[in-house]
Parts: structure tokens; C-alpha cells; sequence
């Protein structure tokens, strides 16, 4: 008798793990939204649509983009916070909501950190370029310039605490130089600016501002990721004459907390099969991005330094949501 408990034990351990194993075969019985907190047309939210045309395609379901923009993405993001945690309401979005916001408003009406991770999709480099009229020709050049011209130049963005803004803020506190900050509506607006001269620089999505330094219309002059980029190799990167400084943006998609296990997984699984298709490869690619290739819990940790990262920035820099 002491032995039955040994015995029912593989077949107490079978009928708890049926539930999550039919509840992972059932998913998804019906249509998946993907909530792009985003402008459509833009970057992330073309990248959103591919990844949805082949999701839809693997689980003979359609999957739906909708965009819910507003508060730098938080609109979209505590939708998806607040919804079922079914799998069926997902949010796929770039670093601000996730990373940035939090500390950029004080408060906002949702947890980032309580998001079930699903995938990291793309890393992009963010190109630091200037309108052909500043005297600088490469990195060294124009922080002299700026050193010996405090607050002369000044450099666009697409919000206050927009990657663009970041980016610039974090140049400005490594190297040592005073710029003023322009603040635009969004990036169409600060490339114009850029390209007619309005304001000097903008630290701009490498994807975004690549044609335009082909055709000289800009001057490319550093990107911000740790290494070169390779469409276009001679450009430095800022971190060969500032160590350490590192930004880049990036996408990912996660679900609403307490989103069961075995659908999270069934997710996981198939945006890695997504993400490494050809075709999704090379739309990638030809955008300047670079894929990854991280785990859950490798996501939870690059988000949370993340988060750490420029909160740190945005305290020490006294930026605060306008």
C-alpha cells in the first residue's frame, strides 16, 4: 500500500499535463490581433503585417493588424495589457512602451514588465546624419564643431523621449557637447526638417534615412549600434570614438500577462519558424535590420536592461514626457 502513491504518481503528472497539452493543440481556433501602437506605414508596422500574413498562414487562422496609436504607444499597449490572456490580442510594437515609457511619464496604466515574452523580431541601427549645410564631414569633426560651438547646433526628433530624442541625448552626455533638442510630431516631420535644413541633425531609423544619404541629400556621418552596419561599411560607429555607447531600436511581440503557458509557447515556437523564413529574412535585411535569435527568458533579461538603460538616461537628463 505505502507503493501506490509511487505508482499513480506518472499518471497524476499525465492528466495534470493534458489540460495544457490540448489547451496548446486547440490554439488558435479563431482570429489573432496584433496590435500595432504605431502609425500604419511605418517600419514596425510593415514588419507587423509580413509576420502576420505568415503566422496566419501557418495557423490557417487570420491574423489582423490594428493600429491603436497615441501616448508614444501606451494606447496600444494597455489594450493589450487589459485583454484575455487567451493569445488572441497580441502587441507588437518598437522600445518605448515596453522600455522607455515608464520612466519617461512617471506612471502609465499598465506593467510592462508583467508582459508575457514571445519574441525579439529585429534590430535596427540608428543613423546620426546632418544636412550637407553643418561643417563636419565625419564623427571627430562634428563633435569638435559642436565643442567649439556650444548650442549652436541643433538636432530633430520625433517626440520627446522618441528613440531619436534618446539617442541624441545619450551623444550629447558621452561626448561632452551642447545641442538643442527640436522636437517634431513624428519622423516624416523631422526628416523634413533634416533634409530642408531646419534643423542640422536627427539621429533617424537607418532604414528611414539610407536613400537619402546615397543621394546626398544627407551626410551620413555614424550609426549607433556596436559595430558598422553592413549597407554601408564605411560609415564608423559612434562607439569607435565614444566606448560604450550603444542605440539601436528594435521590435517585439508580447502577450497580455497571465497568458497561459502552453499558448505563450505554441507562439514562441511559431514566430521563430516565422522569423527565419527567406523571404522574412530578406524583407529584414534590405530595411538595415538584424534578426534575433533569443530565447524567452533571454527576452525578459534584454528588456530589462533595457528599461534600466534609459531610465538611467532619462533621469540623469531630466527628460520628461511634453
Amino acid at each position: 500500500m505505502q507503493r501506490r502513491p509511487f505508482v499513480l504518481l506518472p499518471l497524476a503528472l499525465a492528466l495534470a499535463a493534458a489540460p495544457a497539452a490540448q489547451a496548446q493543440d486547440a490554439y488558435p481556433g479563431r482570429p489573432i490581433r496584433i496590435i500595432v501602437p504605431l502609425a500604419a506605414g511605418g517600419g514596425t508596422d510593415v514588419l507587423a503585417r509580413v509576420i502576420a500574413q505568415k503566422l496566419s498562414a501557418k495557423f490557417g487562422q487570420p491574423v489582423i493588424v490594428e493600429n491603436r496609436t497615441g501616448a508614444a504607444g501606451n494606447i496600444g499597449a494597455e489594450a493589450v495589457f487589459r485583454a484575455p490572456p487567451d493569445g488572441y490580442t497580441l502587441l507588437f510594437t518598437q522600445p518605448a512602451p515596453l522600455a522607455v515609457n515608464k520612466a519617461l511619464y512617471g506612471k502609465v496604466p499598465f506593467e510592462p514588465e508583467q508582459f508575457v515574452p514571445i519574441a525579439l523580431v529585429s534590430l535596427q541601427d540608428i543613423m546620426l546624419a546632418v544636412n550637407p549645410k553643418v561643417p563636419a564631414n565625419n564623427l571627430q569633426e562634428l563633435i569638435a564643431y559642436a565643442k567649439a560651438n556650444p548650442g549652436k547646433l541643433n538636432y530633430g526628433s520625433s517626440g520627446a523621449g522618441s528613440a531619436p530624442h534618446l539617442a541624441a541625448e545619450l551623444f550629447k552626455s558621452m561626448a561632452g557637447v551642447d545641442m538643442v533638442h527640436v522636437p517634431y510630431k513624428g519622423s516624416a516631420e523631422s526628416m523634413n526638417a533634416t533634409l530642408g535644413g531646419q534643423v542640422d541633425m536627427t539621429f533617424f531609423a537607418f532604414s528611414s534615412a539610407l536613400p537619402h544619404a546615397k543621394a546626398g541629400k544627407l551626410r551620413a556621418i555614424a550609426v549607433g549600434g556596436r559595430k558598422r552596419n553592413p549597407a554601408m561599411p564605411g560609415t564608423p560607429s559612434i562607439s569607435e570614438a565614444l566606448p560604450g555607447y550603444l542605440a539601436t531600436s528594435w521590435t517585439a511581440m508580447v502577450a497580455p500577462p497571465g497568458t497561459q503557458p502552453a499558448v505563450a509557447l505554441r507562439l514562441q515556437q511559431a514566430m521563430a519558424e516565422v522569423t527565419k523564413l527567406p523571404d522574412v529574412q530578406s524583407r529584414m535585411i534590405e530595411a538595415g535590420d538584424e534578426t534575433f535569435d533569443a530565447t524567452p527568458a533571454q527576452m525578459a533579461d534584454f528588456l530589462k536592461q533595457e528599461t534600466q538603460r534609459w531610465a538611467s538616461l532619462i533621469k540623469s537628463a531630466g527628460i520628461t514626457a511634453q
